[in-house]
């Protein structure tokens, strides 16, 4: 099947080049202790052999050449980047002065990938995430590809909900016949609304109707088509990146560029274009995905022994249950204790209940509010 991934891809390059834009920037939040703000959640080996980056290039790699892959991260994880995937020229890892999500993000990749080609697509994925079918994740793709070539389109990957989850966002497909859409049978749908993160009663409605995918963040356009979405419905985004365009390639970029970011607001992709562009399109993947959120996730996705545990290291447990334990580089013992999320590093341990995980940001917020940088 891998074969044929690539066969397909090989033979569209030659109407137009496929870039991959990998956004690599964050912090991980809520992976502390293990995640830090120099070694965030994709430097990680979280749930298998490999970090979460090095996975995420490693299902492209059939897809994209590498000359063609971008990784657009922070300057605090250049240094980072650039050890975990040498064989990427380093040209090619664009670094932000400071986070402004994933509008700006795009944007600037997407200025540079227009520079090199002018009709060139890009597959834009988060560094984080985690796809257990890689051939159905790449027929996805490639029927992606085809749509943003084919309709001028700004193609979005929607995944099909296997619950009535609160923490994604949504998308509803306009699932119309095959005369008026001839992508339907290769799962591609026209946009009809997105959705914020809903509530347990909103979330199961969703479920309930059949027509609403989860938002996985992951894009798929021409370097083009987003840059004019962008002048169209973000003008003021579009006024920054002008600037930066025309100093790409000059002594004067890194200083430019600088002064572009702290003028341009903190703003998504999603916010900015998608829910006010016309012609989205999604295509419904279902590929054993996750964001790997939280460590509530992590545990949802981890084998269990007899007792609902689960452990990394060298982990004791007596009379426990329902338990996530990772022991890092020590040795941790617990006794008569249930729905626990313990997670120890050298300088840190976290204690959790289970279902909690997600406030794990706020202790991080607490930790820098109090200027204990050495934990950070």
């Amino acid at each position: 099947m891998q074969t044929v991934v690539h066969d397909r891809i090989t033979e569209y390059n030659s109407m137009a080049h496929t870039f991959a834009v990998i956004m690599a920037g964050g912090v991980g939040s809520r992976f502390w202790p293990r995640s830090r703000e120099r070694s965030p959640k994709q430097f990680l080996e979280i749930l298998s052999s490999g970090t979460l980056l090095e996975n995420t290039l490693g299902r492209i790699e059939p897809l994209v050449e590498k000359i063609n892959t971008f990784i657009v991260t922070n300057r605090a994880q250049v240094e980072s980047v650039v050890k975990l995937v040498p064989f990427l020229p380093k040209e090619n890892i664009l670094a932000e002065p400071f986070g402004r999500n994933t509008a700006p993000c795009i944007g600037l990749a997407a200025l540079w990938i227009r520079r090199i080609d002018p009709d060139g697509l890009m597959v834009v994925l988060p560094s984080d995430h985690l796809v257990e079918n890689t051939e159905e994740f790449g027929r996805v793709l490639n029927t992606a590809l085809k749509v943003a070539r084919e309709k001028e389109a700004l193609v979005t990957i929607g995944i099909k909900p296997s619950h009535p989850e609160t923490g994604y966002g949504y998308i509803q497909i306009e699932d119309e016949d095959h005369d008026r859409n001839p992508y339907r049978a290769e799962g591609a749908y026209p946009v009809k609304t997105f959705a914020e993160k809903p509530n347990l009663e909103t979330a199961e409605r969703f479920l309930q109707s059949g027509d609403f995918v989860w938002n996985s963040g992951m894009f798929v356009w021409k370097a083009s088509a987003i840059l004019k979405a962008i002048e169209v419905h973000v003008p003021d985004l579009h006024v920054q990146l002008q600037a930066v365009q025309e100093a790409i390639g000059t002594p004067t970029y890194k200083q430019t560029l600088e002064q572009a970011y702290g003028l341009t607001r903190n703003i998504s992709v999603d916010y900015g274009v998608m829910e006010k562009a016309g012609n989205v399109f999604v295509v419904k993947g279902d590929f054993g995905w996750s964001d790997v959120g939280s460590w509530d996730e992590v545990v949802r996705l981890t084998t269990k022994d007899a007792d609902g545990n689960s452990t990394r290291g060298k982990a004791l447990l007596r009379d426990s249950s329902n338990n996530y334990v990772d022991a890092g580089n020590k040795l941790v013992a617990a006794i008569g204790v249930e729905d626990l999320i313990i997670i120890q590093t050298d300088d840190a341990v976290l204690v959790c209940k289970k279902g909690k995980s997600q406030e794990v940001k706020e202790i991080v917020d607490f930790i820098r509010r109090k200027q204990m940088n050495e934990y950070l």
